[in-house]
């Protein structure tokens, strides 16, 4: 026994080494076959609509681990690795994604991002769904936070699929499906989005209905600048239609008798009503400033600069607010320039012939009352006789030779005198004036065509 013992003694570590042999021929032998059975049952899954799907192979024991979408589904996955061949046992671990009631989805869109929120019913229309937002946004940034879920309505990707077709029309805001409602908010991009969005939601999949929809429209805005030193005036923004858009830009080429007007306008929908009522009279008190901006949003209307004496200023601040339609805000903040440095009387008289040479003093037809477009050309008028206050100046009315002459010499008169009333009201003494009217008799052109009748039709300064 004891030699027996010691023998033992000498021959069990021997059997360490064969242990470990035997354990790598046994794990080179079936690592192969678990990698082939991993690799063969993937594939299998393939076709599966499975989200987190994960394969552990034991052996020829496969553990299929994922969240399905539907009973179904996850039968058919689970058969379909059971169908491999040399699989032995399938351990089934895969569970139903849950369900959200309701079913909630969202397209939110702020100033650098759009986010895809809420809930998608599977793997592919997810990724369906971030694509479409790739591509309908042109290099905007696209965050996924999307879950998957089960319980989304028919129809839900071509419902979602159209919302995020018009989140381009959004500056910001957001839009949401729960079941089978839809809500809309934010701001659109551009004059004309809402009611583009408005008309695509027309065609949204049958089940599916706005519930609510607060997409607000940006301001409707049209902004004139009158620049002294570049003698324009720039016209920029919106008007409704060509009609407006004609009778805005021919009031102000009358209104801006001496500048160029630049004219940027474009047509688009949204204008509030009473709109071209508005914009006429506030381009008429900017053509009485010196420089000065017009901006008309909505229903406000805000102008700046500086008139041309003290009285135009308070004039302006007054009549502006009764001019333009109710429920319109006025906002004038009217300062005045500062007056420039008395003229001798020769300097004056080349000033009021090289203003008058420019424009001319419009009255109503066969009337001595003067025309509101003439006011712009009133006020600098007035700034010349400011400068030359002791001279005195003789108001000279003008007619063509259409009619009696007894009449065009009494209209001449009348007319003479509204301008002298124009300039006495605006603070200049009334006898440093004198009216006179010539009627017909001393024409500037002849009376046989209309442009020359035109010209003769006028008002005269003669510094005396």
């Amino acid at each position: 026994m004891r030699g027996l013992f010691r023998w033992s003694g000498k021959w069990w570590p021997g059997v360490i080494p064969l242990l470990v042999l035997w354990g790598l021929a046994a794990w080179s032998s079936t690592a192969p076959l678990e990698n082939d059975l991993a690799g063969r049952s993937s594939a299998a899954l393939k076709d599966s609509v499975l989200d987190k799907a994960n394969v552990i192979v034991d052996g020829r024991d496969v553990t299929v681990r994922a969240e399905a979408f539907s009973e179904a589904g996850r039968s058919t996955a689970v058969g379909a690795v059971a169908a491999v061949p040399g699989v032995r046992l399938v351990d089934d671990e895969t569970r139903l994604a849950p369900e959200a009631k309701p079913f909630v989805w969202s397209a939110e869109r702020d100033v650098v991002r759009v986010t895809l929120g809420g809930n998608a019913p599977l793997p592919a229309v997810k990724g369906k769904l971030v694509e479409a937002a790739r591509d309908a946004l042109n290099g905007v940034e696209v965050a996924d936070q999307m879950a998957l879920a089960r319980g989304a309505p028919a129809h839900f990707e071509d419902a979602a699929l159209l919302l995020i077709g018009q989140i381009g029309k959004l500056k910001d805001g957001k839009f949401t499906i729960s079941d089978g409602e839809v809500t809309l908010s934010g701001m659109a991009r551009e004059l004309g989005g809402r009611e583009a969005i408005a008309a695509a939601l027309k065609k949204l999949p049958e089940g599916f209905k706005v519930a609510g929809n607060e997409v607000q429209a940006p301001p409707y805005i049209l902004q004139a600048y009158k620049d002294p030193v570049a003698v324009t005036v720039t016209l920029s923004g919106n008007v409704p239609d060509e009609n407006i858009h004609a009778v805005i830009a021919g009031a102000s080429s009358r209104k801006f008798f001496d500048e160029k007007v630049v004219d940027n306008l474009k047509t688009s929908i949204g204008a509030p009503a009473g709109f071209v009522n508005a914009v006429v009279p506030a381009l008429g008190a900017l053509s009485r400033l010196s420089t000065g901006t017009l901006v008309v949003s909505d229903r406000e209307i805000k102008l700046s600069g500086d008139a041309l004496y003290d009285a135009a200023a308070a004039q302006i601040r007054t009549a502006l607010p009764k001019d333009v339609p109710q429920g319109w805000q006025v906002k004038a903040e009217i300062s005045v320039k500062p007056q420039a440095a008395p003229v001798d009387p020769t300097v004056c008289q080349q000033l009021f012939s090289d203003l008058l040479a420019k424009g001319t003093i419009r009255f109503e037809t066969g009337r001595a009352d003067i025309d509101r477009d003439s006011a712009g050309l009133l006020d600098r008028l007035v700034e010349i006789a400011m400068r030359c206050p002791t001279a005195t100046i003789e108001v000279a009315g003008h007619t063509d030779a259409v009619g009696e002459e007894p009449a065009n010499q009494a209209l001449s008169e009348k007319r003479a005198q509204a301008v002298i009333g124009y300039l006495v009201q605006a603070g200049l003494p009334a006898e440093r004036f004198t009216a006179v009217g010539y009627g017909s008799t001393q024409p500037l052109a002849s009376n046989d065509t209309s442009d020359g009748r035109a010209q003769n039709r006028r008002i005269e300064f003669l510094v005396r």
